[in-house]
């Protein structure tokens, strides 16, 4: 498996499965000789660190994807913003570790992250392809105040001159903006943040350790102004919770407004690891937004499948902004004409799958939160 290098082995040479290894003083997952850390400090109370010396930070995206980079890196594993839709979710059961708290508590730091990626760029086989960062967990989370391993990674590109992109909601990106535009001088750079709505209530609940929405929007801003070309990723579009076509202008005309150069959306995938997260949070949260995504006759058409999967005669709920002089590449779903002075002309509204689902339900009448628990417990037992 890719993550044996991170296990960690006893003395008999079994490995311990135990989810919590503070209780023994052991490691559940890492090599002998892995650091932890943890800080009494404000943002970071109940947090664990496993600082491990990695054997590589690169990994390989699979020719049958569709994404168009094949090499991503990532210094971090778990991810203090604790989005409850987190699709990296599942990547922590690799390390003997759960998926939810886990994965919002135990972050392994990767601190020879910079020196691998030197390494790497110097190495005769390398060619300077594209490499992409924030594409499992966010490179941007608060512990990149405390290691900073990003600012070496974007140094280590920067005097190789190599191309690269970075996901992030970590306003944090700005501390970096001097050292990404010395890389711009030399290389491809490109930025993006994912904010998926600036509904106060909807971002506290479902993402709290994030920064604030609007916060993001003004990353995106200064980022533009810089010179450095930052889009926004709409990601995901909550049905129920975040799919109103007043919350989606919203988010739409805000990215506009502060220079994106796209707005793209992207549908809620709920992979396993990460259902079993998501359905009882969403029945206690949001119980009229559980009801009609739990009474549909076959969920799986919403709420399992992944995002390419859906019939696109489906996804006329899909807002797509088109900068006017600014292309938008490879996402075959309608747009949104924007004028010069940033008002939306229109915006397809994001009605059909959802409509689709309450014509579906056979409910009655709206369930008892004991109900909905149990609901999202047997669909969690039977994916489809």
């Amino acid at each position: 498996m890719r993550w044996d290098n991170l296990r960690l082995d006893s003395a008999d040479g079994s490995a311990d499965g135990s989810a919590d290894g503070s209780a023994s003083g052991q490691l559940p997952m890492f090599e002998q000789g892995a650091v932890v850390r943890t800080f009494d400090t404000p943002g970071f109370r109940g947090m664990t660190f496993y600082e491990v010396q990695a054997k590589s930070i690169f990994s390989r995206v699979p020719e049958a994807s569709r994404v168009p980079f094949r090499w991503t890196i990532n210094p971090y594993r778990g991810c203090q913003h604790s989005c409850v839709y987190c699709f990296a979710r599942n990547t922590h059961t690799y390390l003997h570790l759960d998926t939810g708290r886990d994965f919002d508590s135990k972050v392994v730091v990767k601190v020879n992250a910079p020196e691998l990626l030197r390494k790497k760029l110097a190495s005769p086989g390398w060619a300077g392809e594209h490499i992409a960062m924030g594409t499992n967990v966010d490179c941007y989370q608060r512990a990149e105040g405390k290691y900073q391993l990003m600012r070496g990674i974007i140094a280590a590109l920067r005097d190789a001159a190599n191309p690269f992109s970075s996901l992030t909601k970590g306003t944090l990106i700005l501390r970096d903006l001097e050292l990404l535009v010395e890389a711009a001088r030399v290389a491809d750079v490109s930025t993006a943040f994912s904010i998926g709505t600036l509904d106060e209530a909807a971002w506290r609940a479902s993402e709290p350790g994030t920064p604030h929405p609007r916060k993001r929007i003004e990353a995106v801003r200064a980022l533009n102004e810089a010179g450095i070309p930052c889009g926004v990723l709409m990601a995901p579009i909550l049905p129920g919770i975040t799919d109103d076509p007043r919350q989606l202008r919203e988010v739409v005309a805000a990215a506009i407004d502060a220079g994106a150069t796209h707005v793209s959306p992207s549908l809620l995938h709920l992979r396993p690891g990460v259902r079993e997260e998501f359905l009882p949070w969403l029945a206690e949260t949001y119980p009229d937004a559980a009801m009609f995504l739990m009474g549909v006759e076959e969920p799986t058409c919403l709420i399992h499948a992944p995002n390419e999967s859906v019939d696109p005669s489906e996804i006329e709920h899909l807002a797509l902004a088109e900068r006017e002089g600014h292309p938008v590449d490879g996402v075959n779903v309608p747009l949104v004409r924007v004028e010069a002075d940033g008002e939306v002309l229109h915006l397809e509204q994001w009605r059909r799958c959802r409509h689709r689902v309450v014509r579906g339900s056979r409910m009655s009448r709206r369930p008892s939160p004991r109900t909905l628990k149990a609901s999202a417990a047997s669909t969690i037992a039977s994916p489809g």
